[in-house]
């Protein structure tokens, strides 16, 4: 119980943050504007978002309601009800739920997302433009994603170690088993003792 209030603390604080964060936005910044927080480096530019994550495809807001909450839930009964994995797979999932409920608030509030993070040194050359302005919501899905990843991966790593070693130990379990079970040298030539004993006389025998 008291590791489901952790995961519960953990989704909420997540969804307070980033509706915290949102909130200062729309109270300080008008829509098109930015202030530099760090110059050149993190910028606060509100923008409106009709789409995913990141500004992926704008416009489509009734299916990434419907996707969302489908997986959000989704996600959500996995983690309480079948999820037997360590800590770091729990939080991870913990973070997809915290990010994408703050961001659907904002779909069903608004009928948009509010992004307000922009780092204008990042270049994507893949994309010809600058990485899309985020918000707290997205970085904790990003993050989430990158814990689960790194997990999983860890876990196949290990399962593959186990398998590479099953072959050696179901060698060199029968050698050792043969060996406990073959007599040594020395207890094949041990003397018996009732072997080699001589024949006691006969004695109240007649003698001539």
């Amino acid at each position: 119980m008291k590791r489901i209030f952790v995961l519960v603390g953990v989704i909420l604080g997540i969804v307070g943050l980033d509706q915290l964060t949102k909130w200062l936005v729309l109270q300080n910044l008008p829509l098109g504007s930015s202030y530099e927080w760090i110059r050149k480096v993190v910028h606060f530019t509100y923008v409106q978002n009709e789409g995913a994550a990141f500004g992926i495809l704008q416009n489509h807001r009734w299916v990434f309601m419907v996707l969302s909450s489908v997986a959000i839930v989704g996600v959500g009964i996995y983690l309480f009800r079948f999820c037997k994995q360590n800590w770091a797979v729990k939080i991870s999932l913990a973070f997809l739920i915290g990010g994408g409920i703050g961001n659907m608030i904002d779909r069903v509030a608004f009928g948009y997302v509010v992004d307000f993070i922009e780092l204008p040194w990042l270049w994507l050359p893949v994309l010809n433009q600058y990485f899309p302005i985020f918000n707290i919501a997205d970085s904790f899905v990003t993050v989430g994603v990158l814990i689960l990843a790194v997990a999983l991966i860890r876990d196949i790593v290990r399962e593959e170690k186990e398998k590479r070693q099953l072959p050696h130990l179901s060698e060199t379990t029968p050698a050792s088993t043969d060996a406990a079970e073959q007599p040594s040298e020395s207890d094949s030539q041990a003397p018996n003792p009732e072997e080699g004993q001589a024949p006691s006389r006969e004695t109240g025998g007649d003698h001539e």
